[in-house]
């Protein structure tokens, strides 16, 4: 038990996928484990831990943006053994070639801040994606017909963007997509040496202003959950 996850000792499994909202949590671990428990109510943040294939699999929600994915992220992995930990989400495409539905692999992430910012001081750390979680992950994308795009994306601060000018250049230099989580999970993961990985679905696009549906959003984000348990155990 840590102070924001009341999982007892050995409920939580090595491997973590963490989707930011819990009621996806309970959704994925429901249709994709088999018995899954629920270990953690905390401030209502789910957690389930359950089989995949055999597999002990724990997946628990993170919350909106970095502070939030810092503390679970932190906690999963000092006080509960994590050593696996996938995010999966949703983005806004900011490339022509990204459409709808699609699956962007996070090889890196950029910044303008995070939690471990005072950590580095006038460093800019690049944080970066387990490579054989994101081998895996790209195969199983291409296996199940999937569009996978690998690259850089952007982690944002704020979800309603005021900076048109460093989207452009964010564009202009080629990130893939904008969330707002990966960064903190790549930091925390390289810190302590745990593996991590971002797998997103786009469901909006930035620069066409394109939007999924809700029950579109529904059937991308399975592909995704099936396209990071492949890819932890692969």
């Amino acid at each position: 038990m840590s102070l924001h996850i009341g999982a007892k000792t050995g409920e939580i499994a090595e491997t973590v996928l963490l989707p930011g909202d819990p009621l996806r949590a309970e959704w994925a671990a429901r249709t994709f484990l088999t018995d899954p428990v629920c270990v953690n109510r905390v401030r209502g943040m789910l957690g389930f831990t359950g089989l995949w294939r055999g597999h002990r699999v724990t997946i628990h929600g993170s919350g909106m943006g970095m502070p939030s994915m810092s503390i679970y992220a932190n906690e999963l992995i000092r006080e509960h053994g994590a050593k696996t930990l996938i995010r999966i989400g949703s983005a806004g495409a900011m490339q022509d070639h990204v459409e709808l539905r699609d699956i962007v692999l996070a090889m890196t992430s950029s910044t303008l801040s995070t939690p471990s910012r005072g950590t580095f001081r006038e460093l800019n750390f690049a944080p970066c994606a387990d490579f054989g979680l994101l081998a895996a992950a790209y195969g199983a994308a291409q296996a199940k017909g999937a569009r996978p795009h690998v690259g850089g994306i952007y982690s944002a601060d704020v979800f309603y963007d005021e900076r048109p000018d460093l989207n452009a250049e964010l564009t202009r230099h080629g990130v893939l997509a904008v969330e707002m989580e990966a960064a903190e999970l790549y930091i925390l993961a390289a810190r302590h040496g745990a593996r991590a990985l971002t797998v997103l679905t786009v469901s909006d696009h930035l620069l066409s202003g394109a939007t999924l549906s809700a029950e579109d959003r529904e059937t991308g984000f399975g592909e995704m959950v099936e396209i990071a348990l492949e890819a932890a155990f692969t």
